[in-house]
């Protein structure tokens, strides 16, 4: 049957709302966008941050582009809690230079996304 993908406004939403309250400037949301995916037989995936590399950036005359993709067969089934969370994983995985690179896992961890997570928590509540 293959993949479908359908934009995610509302985790763009998410998005929108964790980087204004963490103060992450270096995000530019105009050039990230949002996808839901279904049918994926990915095993384990909640979500995926993908991007635009630095040979094809040239190419196409542009500068960094993220796509983050949630997994719908696995994301839409969790908490609310636990969806932030990943949307703070997928875009700690965009690095401040935002040129197409990532930040891999040694640094992008559960540990390193709970911190960041109890710290929107914080701030979005005062």
């Amino acid at each position: 049957m293959g993949i479908k993908y359908q934009d995610a406004e509302d985790i763009q939403r998410i998005a929108g709302e964790i980087v204004t309250k963490l103060n992450w400037k270096h995000i530019d949301l105009n050039s990230v966008y949002f996808l839901r995916s279904y049918g994926s037989c990915s095993r384990g995936t909640i979500a995926r941050c993908h991007s635009l590399s630095k040979p094809l950036q040239l190419a196409l005359k542009r500068t960094g582009f993220y796509l983050i993709e949630v997994i719908s067969e696995r994301f839409d089934k969790m908490s609310e809690e636990d969806k932030i969370r990943v949307i703070i994983h997928e875009l700690m995985h965009i690095p401040k230079t935002f040129g197409g690179g990532f930040i891999h896992h040694h640094m992008v961890n559960d540990r390193s996304v709970e911190r960041v997570y109890q710290e929107y928590r914080e701030k979005k509540w005062f």
